[in-house]
């Protein structure tokens, strides 16, 4: 018995040393051990290049846009819109701080681990897997959208050349129309604008109501446009931006520490976009049509507001005399709120903004739009053509 005990234990011993280079042997090839992280590279790739092919095929991208990704959007602002907060910064936050818990772990275990090379090279993939993922959710859902109809194309709006004149005359109908409705918002005892900007948000679901009855395709869930937190806005603030609609969620945010004159003509541009309005001077010119048409006091001054910079700005580079002359009836709380929002930016001004502008440039340019973050003021045309007739009526009055 005591002979048995003994070589039992032997046994056992060398059963374990088997048992080890069994497991050892038996580890996974690297591909098998990362089998759904290619497959999730190899769809991604897949849907990058439908992508760039379907770039050139104008009506594939208009069937594809208005039969999947307006209807994606849709859903998911119906489904976000129940939530009182930003998915998207929620998951903002938890991509930042879950990506830097997880390089942390994984630097950790290839300095104090063997097998270097495996683990480095599953720290590739898994790096590849998850951008190429959000690179081709991102061609999908947003830069596909670049390639379809245009508003101006629904719309039957041809924005064609304007003359100096044509300009100054609309940037005199848009003065008139800030000096009117100026009087309409809440002010400090500065004269500025004092735009309760929880309430703007709370009223923000019904802005595009009654310009959805003039353009139906416009038509989308009635949620309200999400204001970031201040930590976020004053990021957005640093990098030059005002808002964003986030296609993984379907949501419009705003940055809630922007001054408050362009605050809801800025809401109103994020709507836009996620009624499927992709182009930067576009969105920014159906904000106006939706301020205009609202009867919001506060979006009527806000988007009549924006417009006029945009006009000024243009008609300054164009005539600076007839500039002179049509800046020089603005009311002065008008002067007031342009006052003060720029205050507010230059205080951001520098190598944060630069790089951010610089970033987003690249990003409008990728997707073929060739003027970039110019194509902001792009909408000059578009108001001058929608509202010119409008403009000529008031100056023969």
């Amino acid at each position: 018995m005591k002979n048995n005990r003994t070589g039992g234990k032997k046994r056992q011993g060398k059963g374990r040393r088997t048992d080890g280079r069994t497991a050892e042997a038996a580890r996974p090839s690297f591909l098998r051990a990362h089998a759904g992280r290619i497959v999730l590279i190899v769809l991604s790739l897949l849907v990058i290049a439908a992508h760039f092919i379907l770039r050139g095929q104008r009506a594939a991208c208009v069937w594809l846009t208005e039969h999947a990704v307006h209807p994606v959007h849709r859903f998911l602002a119906r489904v976000t819109g129940w939530l009182p907060f930003s998915v998207a910064e929620c998951l903002l936050y938890a991509a930042i701080l879950g990506g830097l818990v997880w390089l942390i772990v994984q630097i950790l275990r290839l300095v104090t681990r063997p097998q270097r090379g495996r683990r480095l090279g599953s720290m590739l993939v898994t790096l590849a897997a998850a951008g190429l993922s959000v690179y081709a959710g991102l061609c999908f859902l947003w830069g596909g959208t670049y390639y379809a109809e245009t508003f101006a194309e629904k719309a039957g709006i041809t924005a064609g050349k304007i003359s100096a004149e044509q300009l100054e005359n609309v940037t005199r109908y848009f003065r008139d129309r800030v000096n009117e409705t100026a009087g309409q918002v809440p002010r400090d005892a500065d004269g500025v604008c004092a735009t309760d900007k929880k309430a703007v948000l709370a009223r923000s679901a019904a802005f595009y109501d009654a310009l959805t009855e003039e353009y139906p395709f416009l038509a989308g869930p009635r949620v309200r446009v999400k204001g970031m937190s201040p930590v976020l806005s004053l990021i957005e603030s640093y990098a030059g931006y005002t808002g964003f609609f986030f296609p993984f969620t379907g949501e419009a945010n705003v940055n809630t520490d922007m001054p408050p004159a362009l605050f809801a003509a800025t809401a109103a541009h994020e709507i836009a976009h996620q009624r499927g309005v992709a182009r930067e001077e576009e969105a920014n010119f159906v904000a106006v049509l939706a301020g205009q048409a609202s009867g919001d006091p506060e979006l009527e001054y806000s988007s009549s507001l924006m417009a006029f910079i945009y006009l000024s700005n243009a008609l300054y580079r164009a005539d600076q005399a007839a500039w002179s002359q049509v800046s020089a009836g603005l009311c002065e709380e008008a002067r007031a709120d342009i006052g003060h929002d720029a205050e507010y930016w230059e205080k951001f001004e520098g190598p944060v903004r630069e790089t951010a502008d610089q970033a987003y440039d690249e990003f409008l340019h990728h997707y073929d739009q060739e003027l970039g973050l110019q194509s902001y003021g792009a909408c000059v045309d578009l108001l001058a053509a929608y509202y010119g007739p409008r403009a000529g009526q008031a100056e023969g009055e």
